[in-house]
């Protein structure tokens, strides 16, 4: 009786004991990328609210839609393509411009933010090492907000086409110039390959460098972040009366390849994808930015909280 006791206590205990779940470092990452989102709603509240205003300046001016369809079937094709697409271009630009700002200022709080606050002693008490943390952060305005930007501007253009699309049959006016005009199926892929080539990854060290030093500054993020790109801007023109630096600069940021050494010079939506990724410019900015985000991660590590 003592032996079956003594025995019984043990199997119970021995039955209770559960090995860890192992989580993925992919697992963490994704929820990682979660959390980023629920804590800074500017990522999608400022593109949608950029969406809506233009939204309600467009009902305004389709009071004289009728007119301007009418007026535009009398010019040459190459004019009235212009004239009909104007709004959806403008409404493209508008959108992919404000996740462009959101991503930088997004990137200069990402990491300066949690020290800042002192939630940093917080996170790096729980099971996400600062690869992974630091690879979330940059994931937003690489990756996240530039698809986001591409589902906000296609729905914004195809509520504008079916509002258009009412206002023009409501005055009597041919819609078929319009549908054939806009072809917003037919311009979404080439949407989405400029946010891929140039949003995602042409734009990625200009995210990354933000971030390194928001891991490192302790005031004043965007003063250090953009100081030494301006002395080195002034030291090249002093010493040598060039400005290369700062057209590289400009060219980076305006998403162009013209001043770039090795590669062609043509309209975004003249590269081919083989030409962009035989592109020295996009390999240079992609070593920069694995540099730069492996220097954010060095810093978190032996950063404390401010």
């Amino acid at each position: 009786m003592n032996m079956q006791s003594s025995a019984m206590p043990a199997s119970s205990t021995e039955s209770q004991v559960m090995a860890p779940v192992a989580i993925s470092e992919t697992r963490r990452l994704y929820w990682s990328i979660r959390r980023e989102m629920w804590e800074t709603r500017s990522i999608y509240i400022a593109p949608l609210v950029v969406a809506a205003i233009f939204l309600f300046g467009f009902l305004l001016s389709l009071l004289h839609l009728p007119t301007k369809m009418r007026d535009a079937l009398t010019l040459s094709a190459a004019q009235q393509h212009q004239l009909i697409e104007q709004p959806y271009s403008l409404a493209a630009a508008l959108i992919m411009g404000t996740a462009f700002v959101v991503g930088l200022f997004y990137s200069l709080e990402a990491l300066y933010g949690e020290r800042r606050d002192r939630s940093i002693l917080f996170w790096k008490s729980l099971p996400v090492s600062d690869l992974t943390t630091v690879l979330s952060k940059a994931s937003i305005p690489i990756v996240v907000l530039p698809l986001l930007s591409f589902g906000i501007t296609v729905a914004l253009q195809f509520v504008m086409l079916l509002l258009s699309t009412v206002a023009l049959g409501a005055a009597g006016v041919d819609v078929g110039p319009l549908w054939r005009e806009v072809a917003i199926f037919r311009s979404a892929p080439m949407l989405l390959y400029h946010l891929v080539t140039v949003h995602m990854l042409w734009y990625a060290p200009m995210y990354a460098w933000p971030l390194l030093v928001s891991s490192w500054a302790r005031r004043m993020v965007f003063l250090w972040a953009a100081s030494p790109l301006v002395a080195i801007g002034v030291v090249e023109k002093m010493a040598f009366g060039t400005s290369n630096f700062g057209e590289l600069l400009l060219n980076r940021i305006s998403g162009s390849m013209s001043k770039l050494p090795g590669t062609i010079s043509a309209p975004w939506s003249h590269i081919t994808l083989g030409q962009f990724l035989m592109s020295p410019g996009l390999w240079i900015g992609l070593a920069l930015t694995a540099a730069f985000l492996a220097g954010a991660v060095r810093m978190r590590r032996y950063r404390g909280p401010i």
